[in-house]
């Protein structure tokens, strides 16, 4: 058995660890969802070796409700001096040490009288009488209920306290480290430095978005299933906020950042904030205008599209002759260095937003390929579509 339990390691990022440790390190309480024997535990054994952290496990299901909220003692004058609530013996070890990791394994078996006793845990962090310390960081695990033993469905004040993480196995991983080589993860590093402009990042993208978007604020899932996970509240965009601001100082990956936003909003607001903050990267459309031919365009598709978009808008609103050629200049400049189908619709929409006398540029004479080019393709696109329906038809 010695033998089989001798590995060596190899470096190899992990987006999962990654987010795990961003958000641990942002204070937040985490919850790890994943498969029986996926490897939940193995990765906080790890990340408790990394942060120096001493590692507490506490199996929620085997617990009564009394063993977070505590047990009343008597003294000797109740009347005046109240009756105490007694916390749990491995609450009083965090204390002492003053920090460490809280493991909650099993939620998701826990009954729902366990997982009210466990909201002021999470959120508060009292147990009992007794007030955790600030060193102490809160992770859980839990199964998915068709996987879990007598599993329950994650109560929404409960779900709501937490970031979601979804933990899967890499089956290259998997693989090499039954060979003897097992991943070694280089856990992201906070820059103190950046982290003022990083908040500051994190409200812009946050508010702005809220702003325009306020049924994102609050919007309680209507299934049973789903309000077990993440979804937005005031409380989870918080969370989302300082989940932004944690990964933009440590330099974060985006696919990184998607999975901790996305844990704790939501799938859809937490893609509705990535978006957003693209957004706000682009340059100003007046900018381009002012010098069309020096411009810089974004490399993304998606990103270009939006930015030539938000030129046209702008000619659209304050239409002029001069600001009227400086967008067919840098319509030019896009076909010249990106996907001609990029410039097709915003090219149309300039066209239509000619006065009569102004005159015509030569420089739209350049997109006449482009343009019959994407009419050629949406007329095919068409009658692909007018065959297929046609075929469907015939074999019913």
């Amino acid at each position: 058995m010695a033998l089989l339990r001798t590995h060596t390691t190899e470096p190899r990022p992990d987006v999962q660890l990654e987010a795990l440790t961003l958000a641990v390190a942002a204070d937040l309480p985490v919850l790890l969802w994943g498969e029986p024997g996926i490897g939940k535990t193995a990765a906080l054994t790890q990340l408790a070796e990394a942060l120096e952290l001493p590692l507490t496990t506490v199996i929620a299901s085997v617990h009564e409700p009394s063993d977070f909220s505590g047990l009343p003692i008597l003294g000797d004058d109740p009347a005046e001096q109240g009756v105490p609530m007694a916390p749990p013996d491995w609450a009083v070890r965090l204390v002492r040490a003053g920090r460490g990791l809280l493991f909650l394994d099993e939620l998701s078996t826990a009954p729902p009288a366990v997982q009210a006793a466990l909201l002021r845990v999470v959120l508060e962090r009292r147990i009992g009488a007794l007030q955790l310390p600030p060193g102490v960081r809160i992770v859980a695990a839990a199964n998915p209920r068709s996987s879990a033993a007598d599993g329950w469905e994650l109560s929404p004040p409960l779900a709501n306290r937490f970031v979601h993480l979804q933990w899967t196995h890499d089956h290259d991983v998997v693989v090499r480290g039954l060979g003897g080589t097992w991943p070694r993860a280089t856990l992201p590093q906070l820059d103190p430095a950046g982290l003022p402009e990083a908040v500051d990042l994190a409200r812009r993208a946050v508010c702005g978005l809220l702003a325009a978007r306020p049924a994102l604020v609050h919007r309680l899932p209507t299934t049973e299933t789903r309000r077990g996970g993440a979804w937005p509240s005031p409380r989870s965009w918080e969370m989302a906020l300082c989940l932004t601001a944690f990964a933009t100082a440590a330099g974060a990956s985006r696919e990184v950042l998607s999975v901790l936003v996305r844990g704790a909003v939501g799938d859809g607001p937490g893609l509705e904030l990535l978006a957003a903050m693209d957004r706000m990267d682009l340059p100003d459309p007046e900018s381009l205008l002012a010098d069309p031919a020096g411009a810089e365009l974004p490399e993304r598709g998606d990103l270009r599209q939006a930015v030539l978009d938000g030129v046209v808008a702008a000619v659209r609103n304050r239409p002029e002759k001069s600001r009227w050629d400086a967008a067919w200049t840098l319509l030019v400049r896009a076909l010249e260095t990106g996907a001609p189908d990029l410039v097709v619709v915003p090219a149309t929409t300039l066209a239509a937003l000619r006065r009569e006398d102004w005159d015509v540029p030569e420089a739209i004479e350049r997109f006449a390929g482009a343009v019959a080019l994407s009419r050629r393709a949406d007329r095919t696109a068409d009658l692909v579509a007018a065959r297929t329906g046609s075929a469907t038809k015939v074999g019913r």
